[in-house]
């Protein structure tokens, strides 16, 4: 199997495990989809690891989005030139911002906007910084996370924007990641419908500017459909991994699981009951239990229990029987971008082999600055 190590012994549970021949796929895949690398800015959210960019910078991607200061840092110190905080600042991370752009000159950093009176304080901190702050305003199409709504009052924002003598526009950032339909047609019509609430912004500020506006639009599960798009950049994110949640639901997305969770059984408390060292702080526990993994190489169970370090199954007496205590078992998450945060490291795995260690930088809210 694809995902076994020849040597399991040389690694502790539970550990993530990548594995860089299908991480590099999934890269080239992205890179396929949208058609030209110089479409793509991948949220590095997913794997929030220098190696990885590393390798999205060799295949010709130079934009990149983030959703933290710390990200944003270790972007910089990877070599990323030009790059999306796809977060309104506020508070403390203003400052933390303007810091960045200090340290890092020669780096393009923008981060979002939804409303006036963030916009007035992101550009009074740029008046005192004595620098400019790009801004892409965040347009609600209808996740209601953040965002300013499809109305009027979404061109009134974008005449305020333009009016800051210390922000300067970027472009829109349209994220649509409340469509979720598995078949491509219904993905592709709900999204079609969300985008088209946009279009009379996009309109009026190719009038104003002259030219088509930078827009980012779309996520993991939308990819494919705003790839069809023209004048549109495209942000995947989890597709550089992949995991169970979007490879089991959504059709049409040529991408592999690169990331897994080792663990091992450390009980057998009673038939029909196997304990292993996969609780919920090895992996993420955002979703009901039912989604929580996958075991590759184990039939016929149910994960009944999970707490900190311990995940209970219930398999049959026959399986209870054949499996051992020390036996490595292998997950494949549900969510794999809150997965990875849980771990210092990723064990890099190479034709069944351990290569190297590569290190989860941006899981930590703060690096230097």
């Amino acid at each position: 199997m694809w995902y076994q190590l020849n040597k399991p012994e040389e690694v502790i549970s539970p550990s993530l495990l990548f594995y860089e021949d299908r991480i590099r796929h999934n890269v080239t895949s992205m890179i396929n989809v949208a058609g030209d690398a110089n479409r793509l800015v991948p949220h590095i959210k997913t794997h929030k690891c220098a190696e990885i960019v590393a390798i999205q910078l060799e295949q010709g991607i130079s934009k990149f989005k983030c959703a933290t200061i710390a990200e944003a840092e270790m972007l910089a110190n990877a070599g990323a030139k030009w790059i999306l905080i796809s977060y309104q600042l506020v508070g403390p991370n203003v400052a933390r911002l303007f810091r960045l752009k200090e340290v890092f000159p020669y780096v393009v950093f923008s981060s979002l906007v939804d409303n006036e009176k963030s916009a007035d304080e992101l550009n009074e901190a740029a008046l005192s910084a004595g620098l400019k702050a790009s801004v892409f305003i965040d347009v609600n199409n209808g996740m209601n996370r953040s965002g300013h709504p499809t109305d009027v009052t979404l061109l009134s924002l974008y005449r305020y924007v333009s009016t800051l003598s210390h922000i300067e526009f970027g472009g829109l950032h349209i994220y649509d990641g409340h469509i979720r339909n598995p078949e491509f047609p219904d993905r592709k019509t709900a999204s079609d419908e969300a985008f088209n609430t946009v279009l009379p912004l996009i309109d009026f500020v190719k009038n104003d500017i002259g030219s088509e506006p930078v827009i980012i639009a779309g996520g993991s599960p939308s990819f494919t459909v705003h790839a069809m798009r023209d004048n549109v950049l495209l942000s995947p994110g989890t597709n550089v991994l992949w995991d169970s949640g979007y490879g089991d639901r959504f059709d049409g997305q040529p991408f592999e699981h690169a990331a897994l969770i080792l663990t091992r059984v450390v009980s057998k408390p009673a038939t029909g009951i196997v304990t292993i060292d996969l609780g919920h702080k090895a992996i993420a526990a955002e979703n009901p239990i039912e989604n929580r993994f996958r075991l590759l190489n184990l039939n016929s169970y149910t994960l009944t229990g999970q707490s900190e370090e311990h995940g209970v199954l219930q398999v049959s007496p026959e399986v209870w029987e054949n499996v051992n205590i020390g036996d490595v078992l292998y997950a494949l998450p549900y969510h794999i971008c809150p997965s990875v945060a849980l771990h210092d490291f990723a064990t890099v795995v190479e034709n069944g082999d351990v290569k190297t260690e590569w290190k989860i930088v941006a899981r930590n809210r703060r690096l230097t600055i």
